[in-house]
């Protein structure tokens, strides 16, 4: 019973003593340093944006009044969001006539397109800069020993900043046809029965676009942070070293023929 209660303990402790180990070598001191702290707020502010944008959900809406007084008023109230498909979602226009109640309609436009890129460039953002950080706080002496890792660190983080000023550039302004295919002015114009005389349209209320906007703000404050990065990464790489190494080749020459030349005047 000993034995196999002594075992028991022993599993029960691997994994905890394997957590233990992680979290101990872990040099939580590297984000302190701009690379380590940039880091994390590139994590976070990737969470930030494609969060905003991927939850995103509105609802905009319309009132019809027919003359006719055997029909109410009828209200319309569409509800979309994520992806921004706005040409699959249907709404019921009411029609005035005695022979028909109402007719299927379609939003307009397609903006699937800025905003999936937007979210899949903040989730990669965010599964990049994990496991950079990973790499950084745990294993800091192979990616300063090997000298690949910092050049490829300093390559993504450029890609990625040319990528976030597409992405947020793309998305503010599918944000905008968002917000002109949305308004209940556009839908009551795209509405026919509004443009007769059998019936009187008036516009709902606008809907809210506080998170879009705020995700097309973190956007470009990704792009920011990547950019201020990469002169923190390119510190890292033999590029960096080269240049300081050139720099002060070509000083040392002259100072050294100075010194010489000096000791011969001395001597003369």
């Amino acid at each position: 019973m000993s034995s196999t209660e002594g075992t028991s303990r022993t599993a029960d402790k691997s994994p905890r003593q394997q957590v233990d180990r992680l979290l101990v070598g872990l040099r939580w001191r590297r984000l302190e340093e701009p690379l380590g702290f940039i880091k994390v707020l590139q994590w976070l502010f990737a969470i930030f944006a494609f969060g905003s944008c991927g939850s995103y959900s509105g609802e905009t809406g319309a009132m019809v009044r027919c003359n006719n007084e055997a029909k109410d008023v009828s209200s319309i109230i569409v509800s979309f969001g994520y992806p921004f498909r706005l040409n699959r979602i249907q709404y019921e226009m009411p029609l005035c006539d005695d022979d028909s109640t109402s007719k299927t309609m379609h939003l307009m436009g397609d903006f699937s397109a800025p905003a999936e890129f937007f979210v899949t460039l903040g989730i990669f953002s965010f599964f990049y800069t994990m496991a950079a950080l990973v790499l950084y706080l745990r294993f800091h002496k192979l990616y300063t020993e090997n000298k690949r890792f910092p050049l490829v660190d300093f390559c993504v983080t450029v890609s990625f900043t040319f990528f976030w000023l597409v992405a947020a550039a793309a998305w503010g302004k599918g944000l905008t046809d968002v917000k002109g295919a949305t308004r209940p002015s556009s839908l009551t114009a795209a509405m026919s029965v509004c443009h007769g005389e059998d019936a009187v349209c008036s516009g709902g209320a606008t809907p809210s676009m506080g998170l879009a906007n705020i995700s097309v703000l973190f956007g470009f404050i990704n792009f920011f942070l990547w950019a201020g990065n990469c002169w923190f990464v390119f510190k890292e790489t033999p590029w960096h070293g080269q240049g300081q190494d050139q720099s002060q080749g070509p000083s040392q020459g002259p100072s050294q023929e100075s010194a010489a030349e000096q000791g011969a005047v001395e001597k003369q």
